[in-house]
């Protein structure tokens, strides 16, 4: 596998966790900092350090399998149809692109050539969120009516995700984690979306927002509510209100932190915390069992554009002032307990050339 950016979370989550797994090979690191290339791949022993000027000469090598992207969201459609030019299976952080015709343009490569795409929701095999999922669907709580969480962070200054890059700013950042929510609990695809949006008067926002506020309208009148924010506190929680209880999740969105879930409902409260857990491994673990056992990967491009016409409504919404109606990507596959997988976390490494994106 070759990890394409080496940038904060690369570093922090997807290295390591590369190294937790024997049957994983890191063959080759891309960035554009020489420095990054010698440093990091002296330590994990890398042999290919490669520039973005040489991947594409490289890709087709064949001295790797399949490549993971973790640059910033205007390069993913770039990048996997590099990939899948050269037959080179893709995994893509979230989310998928910008755009919807991206996103397209990304499947459509992958199926010409017959390789995997997979988009890395990492949640999707973590098991506090798969046990919600079991809860939300199993009655416990009565029927799931509405959603709601906040997802925020005071972003560092000069950070990446400050700079006026396409895709840039806290709906797709974060977000996306709390769309993705709503739908794999309430196992629909929303039906409208309502939304505004926070500019922001610190310097910081000066190129791109500060916060949104989303209401999702669901099938079977439910409501998903949701607001993110580079601009506040730090937080990620979601909890779904049924008729009969609740269930909340603390924590819900992190990768480097317990979970704590709780649940109120037929059965009584219960609580319990989940140490943290590789996320990132277990999800290149599945990735790569679908690479070997040539099987479709889920999450699939699919599961990435429904997110991403949805956030894109979401900007609609902003624009025009009014409710968007969002013509549903049809989902067969919703995530389930099925799915966890679990593997120690590892320790955070010392990392080159960046910085925490918080403050």
């Amino acid at each position: 596998m070759a990890v394409i950016g080496q940038g904060h979370f690369a570093q922090a989550a997807v290295l390591p966790a590369i190294a937790q797994l024997h049957d994983i090979e890191l063959a080759a690191l891309v960035s554009g900092s020489p420095n990054k290339l010698d440093e990091l791949g002296a330590k994990y022993g890398v042999r290919h350090r490669v520039s973005y000027d040489d991947l594409d000469a490289f890709l087709a090598t064949d001295a790797v399998d399949a490549v993971y992207i973790a640059t910033p969201n205007d390069n993913h459609a770039q990048l996997t149809v590099t990939a899948a030019r050269h037959g080179v299976h893709v995994i893509c952080e979230k989310p998928m692109a910008p755009t919807e015709a991206e996103c397209m343009q990304m499947i459509r490569a992958c199926e010409q050539r017959s390789v995997k795409l997979m988009i890395a929701y990492r949640l999707h095999f973590e098991a506090a969120n798969l046990i919600a999922v079991e809860t939300s669907r199993s009655g416990q709580i009565g029927e799931p009516r509405v959603f709601s969480s906040v997802f925020s962070m005071q972003v560092r200054d000069g950070n990446v995700r400050t700079q006026p890059r396409r895709g840039a700013g806290p709906l797709y950042d974060i977000g996306i984690y709390c769309v993705n929510a709503a739908r794999y609990l309430f196992r629909a695809e929303p039906l409208e979306v309502s939304a505004i949006r926070l500019a922001g008067r610190d310097a910081r926002f000066a190129s791109i927002d500060e916060a949104y506020a989303v209401t999702m309208r669901f099938p079977q009148e439910r409501v998903a509510q949701f607001t993110c924010s580079f601009g506040a506190y730090d937080r990620a929680h979601y909890q779904v209100i049924g008729t009969e209880g609740l269930l909340v999740l603390e924590n819900a969105y992190e990768y480097a932190s317990d979970m704590k879930l709780t649940i109120n409902g037929l059965q009584g409260t219960q609580t319990k915390t989940f140490q943290r857990r590789d996320q990132i491994a277990a999800e290149l673990e599945y990735f790569a069992r679908c690479v070997r056992e040539d099987r479709d990967p889920e999450p699939s491009g699919w599961e990435g554009l429904a997110d991403v016409r949805i956030l894109q409504a979401v900007i609609q919404s902003t624009q025009f002032g009014r409710a968007v109606t969002i013509e549903a990507v049809p989902r067969t596959s919703r995530p389930d307990l099925s799915q966890e997988i679990r593997i120690p976390a590892h320790e955070v490494p010392e990392l080159v050339d960046v910085e925490q994106p918080t403050k």
